[in-house]
């Protein structure tokens, strides 16, 4: 006979949904008939088999009310519908995205028009722009030379986007964030 590996920590997944028919746990539950119609208080087993007889199933809606609401419907239908609406609500949520532009105080104006391009081409398509003026060596005695391009690039981005995080020094660089209008 071959050894059977026993997997004693075997991990027990709990049932996903809502609590259907003999898993709901109340004594007494608000019932709703298939139609919509409040049928009132009724015991656990006398409303699974009123769905029973309807050849539905009972269907725990509101767990956490007093007493707890419970639909007549299908099941499947039920979990279906679901599905239907997590898919809806997650095709309309708009995922933003942080993405970084880094400059110098002394960065070309080619560049710097270049990267205000880019840019606005991020704020358009709803990501957020965080900026970042990098100082090196002998640079830090002119942060005023950083400051003054963000408020250039302040002016330059004011028709897409507005200002998240005021500009700021952080160490050795002045960090600002303009999210979409």
């Amino acid at each position: 006979m071959p050894f059977q590996k026993q997997n004693y920590f075997q991990r027990r997944t709990k049932p996903k949904g809502p609590r259907a028919n003999e898993r709901i746990r109340a004594a007494e539950v608000q019932v709703i008939s298939s139609d919509g119609k409040n049928l009132g208080t009724l015991s656990t087993q006398e409303a699974i088999n009123i769905a029973r007889q309807e050849g539905l199933d009972l269907i725990e809606i509101s767990p956490n009310a007093n007493p707890p609401v419970c639909k007549i419907i299908d099941i499947g239908k039920y979990k279906y519908d679901q599905q239907k609406k997590a898919h809806k609500a997650k095709k309309k949520q708009k995922i933003m995205n942080l993405k970084e532009i880094k400059l110098r105080p002394v960065t070309e104006i080619h560049d710097y028009n270049f990267k205000i391009k880019n840019a606005k081409k991020f704020l358009t398509k709803g990501d957020k722009v965080k900026f970042t003026v990098q100082f090196r060596g002998r640079e830090m005695q002119h942060t005023n030379l950083g400051y003054e391009l963000m408020s250039r690039i302040i002016a330059d981005t004011a028709s897409l986007g507005k200002i998240e995080v005021r500009p700021k020094f952080e160490g050795r660089q002045i960090i600002m964030i303009i999210q979409p209008l």
